[in-house]
């Protein structure tokens, strides 16, 4: 048995590849990964750009599509396509698991993050050409996004809520969630144990954003030790802090009532948790944030180093007023952890949309290159 298997049986975490690429579809490599222990696959428009510009497994089709529409409809027949080979690879863990395990993530257009009326409209579209039980729409959890959380999870549907930096926001998406379960059950639905979710929380970018912050407050990276000790530190602090938050939510009358109709909670899935900084451990955020009922979705690189030394306890909730600490003792030395967030919720945005207008244009000259060679 692989410690991936281990990890989800001994502590009741999932791990899932945060990668999808058609070349591991083809040759076998992402059903190896399943057998070794992966229980869900999560995409976004970066990696999803990267393996369609970069393979040439790809090609062919697109070559055939691209002469019948636009270049946008092109790619996302491209991406539907690795999606549902995928839901068929994740089949057996999805209904072994009862329906807890099992999924994919695709995420609706990148220039809808600011668009609540779009965002639902584009999630729908992608549940019914789908139509998979293990599908998740991905939505960002911006302040747009949020409300079309509510919605969609009100309508039945279930969702991956994204791009989530920090604690209020995570509060908010919670409550889109719980709300989300209320509305649908009060639309004539008893049986609410179709519906998942899970709440994106990223952590290695925090450390990144914050790491500078606190050098630039010490004076620079030989400055001031106290400020400078606190590198490192931030990004599991708060994951460890969000868990409290779930665990007080998922909890209660409220809570009680839903699941009592068949509801699942709302996993914390740790998001962007291969290290950038390589002064510090490969699975920092691995081994810190190991705990029941979370997912961690790690690219494969990261997947690898744990299956071969990774940490097999529960650490998450450890030790969660030294993590409170690490918190308060950061606003005393003057982070703004709010601003923050908002600040790598603006990149993260951002960034995904670059990508994807990157793509589209890489996809543009392919086809005209195409077309020249007829």
């Amino acid at each position: 048995m692989s410690r991936l298997q281990d990890l989800h049986r001994e502590q009741g975490q999932s791990p899932w590849l945060d990668n999808l690429r058609r070349d591991w579809i083809n040759d076998g490599r992402l059903a190896r990964f399943v057998a070794d222990g992966v229980r869900g696959i999560t995409s976004n428009p970066t990696i999803l750009a990267k393996a369609i510009a970069s393979e040439d497994d790809y090609d062919e089709q697109f070559a055939s599509l691209a002469g019948r529409g636009s270049v946008e409809d092109a790619y996302w027949a491209l991406v539907v396509d690795d999606i549902v080979h995928a839901l068929g690879l994740l089949k057996g863990v999805y209904e072994e698991s009862g329906g807890t395990d099992g999924f994919v993530s695709l995420e609706v257009a990148p220039s809808l993050a600011r668009d609540t009326e779009g965002t639902v409209e584009f999630a729908r579209s992608l549940h019914e050409r789908i139509a998979a039980p293990n599908l998740l729409v991905k939505v960002p959890g911006t302040a747009e996004g949020v409300p079309a959380v509510r919605r969609l999870i009100g309508e039945g549907r279930s969702i991956n809520v994204t791009l989530i930096f920090g604690l209020p926001r995570y509060d908010d998406v919670i409550e889109a969630y719980l709300s989300g379960l209320e509305a649908y059950a009060a639309a004539g639905h008893d049986d609410l144990s179709s519906v998942s979710s899970v709440a994106s929380f990223f952590v290695s970018r925090v450390d990144t954003e914050i790491d500078r912050r606190l050098e630039a407050l010490a004076g620079g990276p030989e400055g001031d030790p106290e400020i400078l000790a606190l590198r490192g530190k931030a990004a599991v602090a708060q994951a460890q802090v969000a868990y409290q938050h779930f665990m007080r939510a998922f909890s209660g009358e409220r809570w009680e009532a839903l699941r009592a109709k068949g509801a699942q909670v709302q996993r914390p899935l740790w998001a962007s948790t291969s290290t950038k900084n390589p002064a510090y451990p490969d699975l920092l955020y691995v081994d810190s944030l190991i705990g029941p009922s979370t997912v961690n979705t790690m690219p494969e690189g990261t997947l690898d180093a744990f299956d071969d030394h990774g940490t097999l306890a529960r650490t998450l909730d450890a030790a969660p007023e030294a993590a409170q600490a690490v918190l308060a003792r950061l606003g005393e030395v003057g982070i703004d952890i709010e601003d923050v967030t908002a600040t790598l919720e603006i990149e993260g945005v951002d960034a995904f949309a670059k990508s994807f207008d990157e793509l589209l244009q890489t996809l543009s000259d392919k086809a005209a290159a195409l077309g020249a060679s007829k």
